[in-house]
């Protein structure tokens, strides 16, 4: 049963702020990623440096909106005290649709990794699908429960989702100091030429595992002391998440010989099993869904966050600001959650990997869409003098440079998705601004 509506209190600290940027980061991808990138050799060291600065400057920058902004509700008030609640409604319009649609690709990469544990239960029609839906109703019926729950769980989470890919460097780290093998590391890396073209196909392939160390500014109308909590958790976690993509990526490379990675749908298991034999692979099968469980659990929490500040600045309709005993917005998580459900329910009939590559497609442009208004904000508010410092202009210029390169590279296909995503929000702005001709603005400078 819902109450009036109110502000949310504020319960969120660092450690969970951090759980979030890091677990909503660290997902399916992670153990993936290196195989796709198996074949660009050497080049892909260099796209991760790219994608990784790149996400650096731009969590510098939603760092520096939370500290110059402590009062805010999130990125919606960022982009609002620049541009105005329109640009702030279409931006995270975008955003929201790309979070349900990611809980969509989440649930069905989870029930992907633990397939391996029932086999002959999952290949039945429809039932890897149906527990995907499964999955996104608990994680949903969790946030219900508050910030308590789902930050106990995310917490928990990442702390064990980190543990397959330190395992992973730890190898590497052993297989090389011992001299074990070491004499083949070099050639084991595909012979590639380093080129321009192939350092952008793998910054761009390396951009999708990146994604998600924005998330700390998402809840910010529920951090404690937001100002230096976020821009920690967001600085800290982006960095931490980097190295160990970098080190993991680096590790597969040197001990998996590319024509093998490159084929591998389980790099990571590859690698471990090589030196500890082949059950290692359900051990980081059991790691990879824990992973997936826990970003699942990060993303359905945020998902209601945006149609709660969208509903309390008066650009959405009201009753979606509407919190349970516990704090939560009860409409707006039962939108999202029926939203991703009838996603993946449109895939009943088929494969689990048919769905995959359109979410991944449609999730990515609608999170550029946010980092580029993330760095454009910036760079207007340094314009209007209301921020100001050599190194938050450096790293706006570099983030709204990364993003429209990232846009570009994404290809003519994102980019109208982008478009069709934007455009799904026009009707529903007007809408409201008709009914509420005098909707509250959101906190300016």
């Amino acid at each position: 049963m819902t109450h009036e509506i109110k502000a949310p209190p504020r319960q969120i600290g660092l450690w969970t702020c951090l759980a979030l940027v890091i677990g909503n980061t660290i997902g399916t991808g992670i153990f993936l990623i290196p195989a796709a990138l198996a074949p660009f050799g050497w080049n892909a060291l260099y796209g991760w440096g790219i994608t990784i600065g790149g996400a650096l400057c731009l969590a510098y920058v939603f760092a520096s909106l939370a500290r110059l902004m402590p009062e805010a509700g999130g990125p919606y008030d960022y982009i609002t005290s620049a541009f105005g609640p329109m640009a702030g409604f279409f931006v995270m319009w975008a955003y929201w649709i790309s979070q349900w649609v990611t809980n969509a690709g989440i649930g069905i990469g989870l029930i992907s990794y633990l397939s391996p544990f029932a086999p002959e239960f999952f290949a039945r029609p429809g039932v890897g699908p149906l527990c995907a839906i499964g999955m996104v109703i608990m994680m949903t019926a969790i946030a219900l429960r508050g910030v308590k729950a789902s930050g106990s769980i995310q917490i928990v989470t990442t702390i064990l989702k980190v543990i397959p890919l330190l395992t992973v460097i730890f190898v590497a780290v052993i297989v090389l100091g011992t001299g074990d093998g070491s004499d083949a590391t070099a050639a084991n890396i595909a012979p590639t030429p380093i080129s321009i073209a192939a350092i952008a196909g793998a910054a761009a392939l390396a951009l999708w595992p990146m994604q998600g160390f924005e998330a700390g500014c998402i809840p910010a109308g529920r951090v404690l002391d937001p100002g230096r909590t976020i821009a920690r958790a967001t600085l800290f976690g982006t960095l931490f998440v980097g190295v160990v993509y970098v080190l993991v990526t680096l590790a597969v490379f040197l001990l998996l010989p590319s024509e093998i990675a490159a084929q591998s749908s389980a790099p990571l298991a590859d690698l471990i099993g090589r030196f500890w034999g082949s059950e290692a692979g359900k051990i980081i099968a059991a790691f990879a869904a824990i992973s997936a469980l826990g970003a699942l659990n990060g993303w359905v929490f945020l998902q209601a966050e945006v149609l709660l500040v969208l509903a309390e600045r008066g650009v959405f309709p009201r009753f979606f600001a509407r919190v349970n005993n516990k704090g939560m917005p009860v409409y707006a998580q039962l939108v999202g959650c029926t939203l991703s459900v009838a996603l993946i329910a449109t895939n009943l009939s088929g494969g689990m990997i048919e769905i995959y590559s359109f979410i991944v497609l449609l999730a990515t442009v609608a999170t550029l869409v946010l980092y580029l208004a993330g760095a454009v904000t910036m760079l207007a508010l340094i314009k209007q003098g209301k921020a100001k410092g050599a190194a938050v202009t450096f790293a706006a210029l570099v983030g709204a440079t990364y993003a429209l390169w990232t846009f570009y590279g994404a290809g003519a296909e994102a980019t109208m998705w982008g478009a069709a995503l934007l455009a799904t929000g026009i009707p529903v702005y007007f809408l409201m601004r008709r009914s509420s001709p005098s909707a509250s603005e959101s906190l300016r400078l």
